[in-house]
């Protein structure tokens, strides 16, 4: 099972602070990276194949998986929701958000369920060369958990070239701020969705997020997405 226990959340938190994001090292082992990329063809475990370029969200693919999940992704999903609802909160009131997160995510799972959005988000994407993901954010109804994490599945510089996780911040009346995020197989980045709180001169104000891949140059980068709402 993914290794969590290690993980310093304090630090972890601090960092999300700061910069908007931050790493988990080595939560996925080899083997668990090569099962999950491997199992990219079996579409018995999946509900919906999309490709990128038909709808103009980059090049490459993605599956998402049905109910039930995989243990693996079940278990994160299950595993980093309470640690992260802990941020989330926090950051909706300083954000002047009303709305609050349950402690276990089977609870907030409830909430989306009962609103018409119980169909399950976790995916796996698969890139080759010349493959790449636009900005975007990843809201898939009313009910949106405010924090996702990618992990990467594939070895950088050795299973391909190119293909950095990349994050954009729109601050009000300033340029875009680009963060490139250096992950290695196992990692995972705890991302926004689409907004985070910055503390200013008049207190804490909303910032503008998005993320994507940039191009991949050589070989098959393999990635595992945990969005913790479901949609419709």
């Amino acid at each position: 099972m993914p290794e969590l226990n290690s993980v310093d959340w304090t630090a972890a938190e601090t960092e999300m602070d700061a910069c908007g994001c931050t790493i988990l090292r080595n939560v996925l082992s080899q083997s668990e990276c090569e099962t999950l990329a491997g199992s990219y063809p079996d579409d018995t475990i999946f509900r919906k194949r999309i490709v990128m370029a038909r709808h103009g969200f980059g090049q490459g693919e993605y599956k998402y998986f049905s109910y039930p999940l995989p243990e693996v992704v079940h278990g994160l999903r299950e595993a980093l929701y309470p640690p992260l609802a802990g941020i989330a909160n926090r950051w909706n009131e300083q954000m002047g958000i009303d709305i609050r997160y349950p402690d276990a995510h089977q609870a907030f799972i409830e909430r989306c369920h009962a609103a018409g959005q119980d169909r399950p988000t976790p995916l796996l994407l698969e890139y080759g060369a010349g493959d790449y993901n636009c900005l975007h954010q990843d809201i898939y109804g009313v009910h949106v958990f405010p924090l996702q994490v990618a992990f990467l599945l594939k070895e950088p510089g050795t299973d391909f070239t190119g293909g950095e996780f990349v994050l954009t911040e729109q601050r009000p009346r300033m340029q875009s701020r680009a963060e490139v995020v250096p992950l290695r197989q196992g990692d995972g980045v705890v991302f926004p969705v689409s907004q985070r709180p910055v503390k200013g001169s008049r207190g804490y104000y909303r910032v503008n997020m998005r993320h994507g891949v940039s191009r991949v140059r050589s070989g098959k980068r393999n990635t595992l997405g945990i969005i913790f709402h479901d949609s419709k």
